[in-house]
């Protein structure tokens, strides 16, 4: 007899995943994990009956899991050619880790996005990207990994002399497929930018993420605050108010009010388009009165700062929300 169909989490990161074992065990569902960094795939076997989430992130390379987006596109490739059940999948990961496939997304659904030139190849390349760049839109600008997380590859940078120093320097770090982008830099209205946490297409709540302490890393996690080598907090990039290194500020908080605000209802409506299940969309607000979007996490993590404050959990969101889909699909 086969065994009873359960939800299947693909990822990479055991760090990442305790909050989600946790809600997991909360609402008393089923779960295995898949542990995608390596291993073998028989084409020729059927996957189990199941609902399978894929967490699959942009930043597993930093991990030195530099073979999971691929062996993760391999996986989902072969659970949907059997017809299975994927939240977040095959075209959701292309999604993930690709932020012009994002930044083209985003503009297709008519929400604004910063200004940003793409390019595709060494150094040279990069230099040119950003001449073509400050010809439209002098002023600083800020380059990034396309396949990011993590604040890879973010810097500012105020004229292109200071990006061609830095370029020929050690501290260059080429992005992993090799595309750059050169964006705009902006000023956040209130020193903050604003995380969407959505499950099931539904708004879970709001968080503010502090720039100006946090500079271009933030990354919601916990595990995320502390150097995996030194056991301190992390000095983000990019901050304009330092911190001491034991200083206890948090750098995520609640954005109380935020539901009614319309770029919810059209965050909603992009991942619906896009077939998206589990997201944290990133906007910056900027002094000039524009909404920017700029990032799609579709492997979203949760502060426990947040989660402490907020109305609902978003791993307990996730987890009833996995067990419905399960419940939809092998009706009783």
């Amino acid at each position: 007899m086969s065994a009873a169909p359960k939800i299947y989490a693909l990822h990479e990161n055991p760090e990442w995943f305790p909050p989600f074992a946790a809600a997991f065990a909360a609402e008393g569902v089923e779960y295995e994990e898949w542990l995608l960094t390596d291993g073998t795939l028989d084409l020729d076997a059927t996957p189990p009956e199941g609902v399978f989430w894929s967490r699959i992130s942009a930043s597993s390379h930093t991990r030195e899991h530099g073979l999971s987006k691929d062996y993760a596109r391999a996986v989902l490739a072969w659970l949907e050619a059997h017809g299975r059940r994927t939240v977040n999948g095959r075209r959701v990961l292309e999604l993930e880790v690709s932020k012009v496939d994002q930044l083209t997304a985003l503009r297709a659904a008519g929400i604004d996005t910063p200004r940003t030139v793409a390019a595709v190849g060494g150094p040279e390349r990069v230099l040119e990207a950003a001449r073509r760049f400050s010809a439209d839109a002098p002023g600083p600008f800020v380059t990034k990994h396309n396949q990011g997380g993590k604040g890879l590859g973010v810097r500012r940078f105020d004229a292109l002399d200071d990006l061609e120093k830095h370029l020929a320097s050690e501290d260059y770090e080429p992005p992993v497929d090799g595309v750059t982008l050169i964006q705009e830099y902006v000023v956040a209205a209130d020193g903050g930018i604003t995380r969407v946490e959505i499950v099931g297409h539904e708004l879970v709540y709001a968080v503010r993420g502090d720039t100006e302490r946090g500079g271009f890393q933030l990354c919601p996690a916990d595990a995320c605050a502390i150097d995996p080598a030194t056991g301190r907090p992390v000095m983000p990039p990019g901050a304009t108010i330092s911190m001491a290194p034991d200083e206890a500020v948090g750098l995520f908080s609640l954005r109380e009010g935020y539901a009614d605000d319309p770029v919810v209802a059209r965050y909603a409506d992009f991942t619906r388009r896009h077939g998206i299940e589990v997201a944290g969309i990133e906007n910056i607000r900027t002094a000039d009165g524009r909404t920017l979007t700029y990032d799609v996490n579709t492997n979203t993590n949760y502060n426990s700062d947040v989660e402490a404050a907020a109305p609902r959990s978003g791993p307990r969101e996730i987890a009833r929300y996995l067990a419905r889909v399960l419940r939809e699909t092998y009706p009783a």
